[in-house]
């Protein structure tokens, strides 16, 4: 049996004088009773609980597409700045974004988690409404 400390609860004094008088030690009350109750061993009064090993589930978190979006203003150069600077892509990659981006529409800059994506995403647009073009950014559920 589990018991909880609880410091409203008073609890019984379970110390007892081996003599009257002054001056004599105290002595632990006798718990051999409990012992047998609680599955103690040979009266050491340490008891060593036991609790299956649960594993804890976990899910991995949702990722989002990061897109950009083509517009008719914003330099090339630029968005492939960006893509080198926001998303860590090499030159050749950037380049290939930059053209699917500029052919297609819209363009995957990559896959993340949502805080990460959306971290991504102001970054992009800070930079563009920094540097005055007109720049899009979305983020959208994978």
């Amino acid at each position: 049996m589990l018991r909880r400390f609880d410091r409203s609860i008073p609890q019984p004094d379970r110390t007892t004088r081996a003599a009257i008088g002054p001056g004599q030690p105290l002595q632990a009350a006798d718990n051999k009773d409990n012992d047998k109750k609680e599955g103690g061993g040979a009266g050491s009064g340490t008891d060593t609980i036991v609790r299956p090993k649960i594993k804890p589930k976990t899910q991995r978190p949702s990722l989002y597409r990061v897109l950009l979006l083509n517009d008719d203003y914003t330099p090339m150069e630029f968005v492939v700045l960006v893509l080198q600077d926001v998303f860590n892509k090499s030159r050749e990659d950037a380049m290939q974004i930059m053209l699917h981006v500029h052919n297609k529409g819209v363009g995957e800059c990559g896959i993340y988690p949502y805080e990460v994506a959306e971290t991504k995403v102001a970054r992009v647009m800070d930079t563009a409404r920094k540097n005055q073009h007109p720049l899009q950014c979305v983020m959208e559920k994978q």
